[in-house]
């Protein structure tokens, strides 16, 4: 590179500061000089959008090689590079209702689990995976407040109906099973002040063993289903 400012020292001792250029001129060659002024006339066709030219040299290739993964790494995703959010979990009550018919999977073991715990720990709010959700039961009923009907009424009664139960157990009780009689019935819209259709069972119990390890049961009044799934409408009794 061509230093921007030379300091020479002349014949008589003093200090002498010339440009670039002087310098070039005083010391380089001719032809150096002339190789140099092409060099910069190209530099400014650059500037003006004109790209330069390279030689590689014999054999060699500017082609793109496309970069290949090591053994086991992961391939790189950009569309989620990003440090997004989550998505909120869907609230199954404010999909559409289906026809399916419930057939007791992983899910529904799990909604039994926490009814037994909430019974267990005394905790209604524990068992509200097991109950009816609201959004799907705006949908299904035909009344001017539904909202109002399920927290009044449905989910107050289920929180009763969970303390008086946590008194008949004790802390050793262990849960094992929840029985769905194969009898469900669908409901036809209009039958039950509903204006959806959805499958209604009576009689499912929660079985449970004692701490001297008898078998018991807490009778479930009636489960409704939605989207495939059964859920506790009424827990004890109808009211």
């Amino acid at each position: 590179m061509v230093p921007t400012d030379v300091a020479i020292v002349n014949v008589g001792g003093t200090i002498q500061r010339m440009n670039a250029a002087t310098w070039l001129a005083l010391t380089v060659s001719p032809a150096v000089v002339a190789r140099a002024v092409v060099a910069i006339a190209a530099g400014a066709a650059c500037s003006r959008g004109e790209p330069p030219q390279w030689d590689a040299g014999h054999g060699a290739s500017l082609a793109a090689t496309p970069l290949t993964l090591a053994d086991g790494a992961a391939p790189i995703d950009d569309a989620g590079a990003s440090d997004a959010a989550p998505a909120p979990p869907v609230d199954a009550g404010a999909l559409p209702q289906t026809r399916d018919r419930p057939d007791g999977g992983d899910a529904f073991h799990g909604r039994a689990r926490a009814l037994w715990e909430a019974i267990v720990q005394d905790d209604p709010a524990r068992a509200m995976p097991s109950f009816f959700p609201l959004a799907a039961y705006e949908q299904v009923k035909a009344i001017p407040s539904p909202s109002s009907d399920w927290r009044r009424r449905l989910v107050a009664n289920y929180g009763r109906d969970i303390h008086v139960l946590h008194t008949q157990i004790t802390d050793t009780a262990r849960l094992e099973g929840f029985d769905v009689p194969d009898r469900a019935r669908w409901i036809e819209p209009g039958e039950e002040g509903n204006k959806l259709g959805y499958w209604r069972v009576y009689g499912a119990r929660l079985r449970w063993t004692d701490a001297d390890g008898k078998a018991k049961a807490f009778p479930v009044s009636s489960l409704i289903s939605w989207r495939g799934e059964w859920y506790v409408v009424h827990l004890s009794g109808f009211k």
